[in-house]
């Protein structure tokens, strides 16, 4: 299980990555291995401001689909043209070539109020 620390972790299974004024979000590696093999991902939200915690998309695995929800504040730039095509580079890639959407903060102090890799690694192993 991969637990990359220049991202920060919501109780959700959602990860973020800040570059610049933009950032990166995906579900992380403990999240795809417990949902399986993806097979497509809806997102619906893109030019949008959403607030932290509102579902910007869903995530479809062969029995189930999950809401994806946003771990911070902010208007959704990009979605990950990529997984159109391949939505397996989920499984594969997470916090790589993976990433879901990839925003504009609204408010990046509110990065402050999740988690880091070790708190993550705590709550998965409760």
């Amino acid at each position: 299980m991969n637990f990359p620390t220049n991202v920060k972790y919501t109780n959700e299974h959602e990860w973020i990555r800040l570059e610049g004024e933009e950032a990166y979000v995906g579900i992380t590696d403990y999240a795809q291995d417990q949902l399986g093999d993806i097979v497509f991902v809806d997102v619906t939200t893109e030019g949008e401001t959403l607030d932290k915690g509102e579902v910007f998309g869903t995530i479809e695995v062969v029995k189930t689909v999950s809401d994806l929800f946003l771990p911070i504040g902010g208007e959704v730039l990009e979605i990950n043209p990529a997984l159109e095509e391949h939505p397996e580079l989920v499984n594969k890639d997470p916090y790589g070539e993976g990433w879901i959407i990839k925003i504009k903060p609204t408010d990046t102090t509110e990065m402050d109020e999740l988690l880091d890799a070790e708190a993550y690694k705590q709550i998965i192993n409760e």
